[in-house]
């Protein structure tokens, strides 16, 4: 928190004091002048069955009452409960922005310094505690980080626009809550918007109308030209004059001082007239004279801050500070959130009249909005379910198509397998034949094999006998009985064949038989093969 005590100003502008929330200054602070008397109120004479407002008249007081210390009361109150206020400042980096708000409140605020190398633009906001005298000042400065460093500044403006709506939605949330807490809720609105032009002295950027036109409706503008120190004074008044007229020609409405206070009508007029203000900033004092004041030293001499012939400054803490804070909260209020509120709650469909363009309540709005409302949603729910039944059956009729093809399908399949089984039932049965036939011939065969080799066995024995019985002969006698047995036993060799033959030939023809009958020669040559 920081304590800074009230410094006298440089100009003939009056002296800070207290301000009520109209705008106006306490009866005790007013300035002496023509008006109605204090003793003469309104309301005093309001006959039984009389509305408020109607038909009222002036009936003057017998003696002293006590409601003249109202705006005292009013005073106290404000004094002990304290005040905010919020500050945008918008500008380029590297205009200053941070060290004229140190400059304007006499103080040093924490803060890093930005860069050029942001992708985008960044809001910063920092709240401070302030007290001067017996007055508290709860003090957010809101700063935009990146502003006009991105090579596309097309959307550079909608970050901005975008933070102050959310303070307004934020402050309208609030308002609609059933339990409100507004005399302790932290208002985060923007009252006031410095916009920081860079002092080319020719025109205004293209990136500047566009932000200040699409910002005029939702917070108050107060342009002035950054580091005027910059250019002369020839081209700071010509510069002045070209900015104005480039305002005036694009639209873009800049906050006016009011005037319709009598107490600073003419010195807003006045200032009125020098908008827009060029300023200077520097934290840093130098001794000039037998005084120390903030200053910026060049190499060809000293620009005085606080001194008129050099800048703006003390002309822009006059209006922004000491005279117009309070007209600053109060158009913040009335004019740019009541329109945001407006605007918002005409979306949500609340009006203040009927299509007949009588006065509609809240409640009939919102009995009208609840009925409307109903209305739509059985209107869509009929549709819901309208819908539903729709693909309902559309689902039916998908599911029915192919239950259908899987039946199809599953005829096809099992009269297909139906199929398969007979075959391989018939194929079983010929190979069953065939293994039978097989069997039957492998029998036949092995038994014929067994019967001619013990006919050859008999024969074999029969001449060994025949050969043990004979006489043992002399060496001719056994070479010519040894032809003769040898003659006798192909003799009796090829009866045995022959024999064979004879007995296989029925075998053999049946096997002709089968293999003419069967139509696979694989199983014709075995079968003669095994025959033979």
């Amino acid at each position: 928190m920081a304590e800074r005590a009230a410094e006298p100003s440089g100009s003939q502008t009056p002296r800070s004091r207290f301000l009520l929330p109209s705008g106006r200054a306490p009866a005790s602070s007013r300035p002496p002048g023509p008006g109605p008397p204090a003793e003469e109120g309104r309301g005093a004479g309001v006959r039984p069955g009389q509305e408020a407002g109607e038909g009222c008249r002036t009936v003057p007081l017998a003696g002293h009452v006590g409601f003249d210390s109202l705006p005292d009361q009013l005073v106290n109150k404000s004094v002990s409960q304290g005040f905010c206020f919020n500050i945008l400042c918008v500008g380029e980096t590297g205009l200053g922005k941070s060290t004229l708000m140190d400059t304007l409140f006499n103080t040093k605020f924490e803060g890093e310094p930005a860069t050029h190398t942001q992708p985008g633009v960044q809001l910063r906001s920092n709240t401070y505690d302030l007290q001067e005298s017996n007055v508290g000042l709860k003090l957010t400065i809101v700063s935009t980080v990146g502003f006009g460093d991105q090579i596309n500044k097309e959307d550079s403006y909608k970050p901005i626009v975008e933070f102050i709506d959310a303070q307004f939605e934020a402050y309208l949330q609030e308002e609609l809550k059933i339990r409100r807490v507004l005399h302790s809720y932290h208002d985060s609105r923007i009252h006031a918007c410095l916009y920081f032009i860079a002092p080319t002295g020719h025109s205004l950027k293209s990136l500047d109308l566009v932000t200040m036109k699409k910002l005029d409706s939702k917070v108050n503008i107060i342009p002035i030209i950054a580091k005027s120190d910059a250019i002369s004074k020839s081209e700071l008044t010509k510069f002045k004059i070209k900015i104005t007229s480039e305002l005036v020609s694009n639209g873009v409405q800049i906050y006016q001082f009011p005037t319709d206070d009598e107490s600073v009508a003419e010195i807003n007029g006045t200032m009125n007239a020098h908008l827009p203000f060029a300023v200077i900033g520097s934290t840093e004092e130098l001794k000039i004279g037998n005084k120390m004041m903030k200053a910026r030293q060049y190499p060809w001499g000293t620009v005085q801050v606080e001194n008129e012939a050099h800048c703006d400054f003390v002309k822009l803490r006059e209006m922004l500070i000491r005279v117009n804070m309070e007209d600053l909260r109060e158009q913040t209020h009335s004019r740019h959130y009541e329109l945001y509120r407006r605007c918002k709650l005409e979306e949500m469909g609340f009006k203040d009249t009927d299509p007949d363009s009588k006065p509609f309540s809240l409640q009939e709005t919102y009995e009208a909005k609840r009925n409307e409302f109903l209305g739509e949603l059985q209107k869509k729910e009929e549709e819901m379910r309208q819908m539903f039944v729709q693909r309902v059956k559309e689902k039916e009729a998908e599911l029915k198509e192919a239950e259908k093809e899987l039946h199809e399908k599953f005829d096809r399949l099992k009269k297909l397998h139906q199929d398969e089984k007979k075959k391989l039932e018939d194929k079983k049965k010929c190979l069953d034949d065939e293994v039978n036939a097989f069997k039957q011939r492998k029998t036949a065969a092995e038994l014929l094999q067994s019967q001619g080799s013990q006919a050859g066995g008999s024969q074999t024995l029969k001449r060994d006998k025949e050969k043990k019985k004979a006489p043992t002969p002399s060496h001719s006698g056994r070479l010519s009985r040894r032809f003769m047995l040898q003659t006798a036993q192909l003799h009796g060799q090829r009866s045995s064949v022959f024999s064979f033959a004879l007995m296989s030939l029925p075998v053999c023809l049946f096997v002709i038989h089968g293999c003419v009958l069967n139509s696979s020669p694989r199983y014709s040559w075995t079968g003669l093969h095994l025959a033979f």
